[in-house]
């Protein structure tokens, strides 16, 4: 197989790694020259993985035409709330199996990223999510991951192509469950960096991953996933790893926030998206629309997006009523 990867981030690139350790030939797009070069070059990305010595199999380019030239496989590395404008600027190649690394729900019209995908180009993606901190992957420490989609063999097919030493993906066909688990874990990520900055502990933080892993389960069961889902690496997994640790983008961003930081302060000094941010607005929408109560969410929106001090929304969530677990 041939594979190109759109986006060349930390977490796009490092999976253009995995593909070509897994024996794939693959080629990485940039948006940027120097980018671009620095790989094709160097085997190295130093803006989103100083220091990775990347493998000489991995070539790079800004020409969108040339990356996917053959492929058989196209991996969308874009960010969320850019993927449906970005792919309207590519000619993707008839029949190619496309794969979803973007976490997010869609502002506007709550789309999950394989709905947009399958909008845009008719064609139903593989999505991938789990535990998956990018520079972990790169330097080669033990991962697993999902690859969902609602046709079996179309996941098989990626898993072979990514399966190394380092990176073990398990297959599901819960395309939706997949989805919500990874899309709202950064919502409540931010909500653990907030308490962190603010100087709370681990009851807090355990109460939020908590009571956050039920919020995404009630929104995914009212959307049709099985809830096994969230039980594994799709769910508690991602939740987790992204709540817990220093490289999580959404954990330091919320860190930021709650050593009083304002948004704009803390956008500026966030070198990626932080995915929670743009999508936990759309996120509470969906959930709104279909009568799911998500209060952590909500109060990470009305910080984001309506001013609220972290003081405030604690307040707030302690002040709720109480009720069986």
């Amino acid at each position: 197989m041939r594979a190109a990867v759109l986006g060349s981030g930390s977490w796009g690139t490092t999976f253009g790694k995995v593909l070509v350790d897994a024996g794939t030939e693959t080629t990485l797009w940039a948006r940027r020259p120097e980018v671009a070069r620095a790989v094709a070059e160097g085997h190295e990305n130093p803006d989103y993985l100083p220091g990775v010595m990347l493998p000489a199999g991995l070539s790079a380019t800004v020409d969108g035409a040339a990356a996917l030239d053959g492929a058989d496989l196209v991996v969308l590395a874009l960010p969320s709330q850019t993927l449906r404008e970005n792919l309207g600027r590519f000619d993707l190649p008839a029949g190619a199996l496309l794969v979803s690394l973007a976490k997010g729900i869609e502002l506007g019209t709550t789309k999950r990223m394989s709905e947009v995908i399958r909008e845009v180009t008719g064609s139903d993606a593989v999505v991938v999510s789990g535990p998956n901190l990018a520079q972990e992957i790169a330097a080669e420490q033990p991962t697993a991951t999902v690859v969902a989609a609602a046709d079996h063999d179309r996941a098989a097919l990626l898993q072979a192509a990514v399966t190394t030493r380092y990176f073990r993906p398990y297959t599901n066909v819960d395309v939706v469950g997949t989805e919500i688990g990874g899309a709202v874990k950064n919502v409540i990520a931010l909500a653990c960096g907030i308490a962190a900055g603010m100087g709370l502990g681990d009851n807090t933080l355990a109460s939020i991953v908590t009571r956050g892993l039920a919020e995404t389960t009630r929104l995914g069961l009212a959307l049709g996933a099985d809830p096994m889902t969230f039980a594994g690496l799709a769910g508690v997994g991602d939740l987790v790893a992204t709540c817990s640790s220093p490289l999580s983008r959404n954990r330091s961003f919320g860190e930021r926030i709650g050593r009083g930081m304002t948004v704009g302060e803390a956008t500026a000094r966030t070198a990626q998206t932080a995915e929670g941010v743009r999508s936990c607005a759309s996120i509470l929408a969906l959930a709104t629309a279909h009568g799911v109560e998500m209060p952590i969410t909500h109060a990470v929106v009305q910080v984001v997006d309506a001013g609220m001090t972290p003081q405030e929304i604690a307040a707030g969530l302690m002040g709720r009523g109480v009720r069986p677990e």
